[in-house]
């Protein structure tokens, strides 16, 4: 095998290695002034190399024969276009990761207001079931009310008695006619 393309195959491997760094140790951190964050980062860094190492062992190995300096030259420059996008994408890949918004961690404040439906029926003062919509997510709560709520019956959230209990009170629509017409018909 060709000793640019083993030393560029070298390269590329670092480039490797820095990476396997990068993901078991994460960051180095901050050295003195300098902020090991962006084209500086771990990811960056082992972008760039590998980039180098494995785009330049790719060009000597599709360049004809050339003196060895040609073919270093050309084989960094090889390297260098395949290098640049790499690192660039890895800094862009880390800040995307790095501020990507995530949901609070849940908490009882969090439970105030949320919406659900009851799961098995609440008998007024005692506990019954409700799924909860919060953050998202489908939760089961225990829950109390002042008056009996029967399963089914859409709720609202205005008090957190426990981290797993909640007080609801119900958001169904009042019917004031005790005899509804059954047939359904519009004015």
């Amino acid at each position: 095998m060709d000793p640019i393309a083993v030393a560029f195959l070298a390269v590329g491997g670092l480039g490797l290695l820095v990476l396997v760094v990068a993901l078991l140790a994460g960051e180095i951190g901050e050295i003195g002034p300098i902020d090991a964050d962006g084209p500086f980062s771990l990811p960056a860094i082992a972008a760039f190399l590998g980039g180098i190492g494995f785009g330049g062992a790719a060009a000597t190995a599709l360049l004809p024969a050339l003196p060895g300096a040609v073919t270093v030259l050309l084989a960094l420059l090889a390297g260098l276009v395949v290098a640049l996008p790499l690192a660039a994408g890895a800094v862009r890949l880390s800040a995307l990761l790095r501020d990507m918004p995530t949901e609070p961690t849940l908490t009882a404040d969090r439970l105030l207001g949320a919406q659900g439906v009851v799961l098995s029926a609440v008998p007024a003062g005692g506990l019954g079931e409700v799924r909860l919509g919060v953050a998202g997510q489908q939760l089961k709560y225990h829950a109390r009310s002042d008056v009996p709520l029967p399963a089914g019956t859409p709720v609202y959230v205005v008090d957190t008695l426990t981290e797993t209990s909640v007080q609801v009170v119900s958001t169904a629509a009042e019917t004031t006619d005790l005899f509804p017409d059954p047939g359904g018909t519009q004015p």
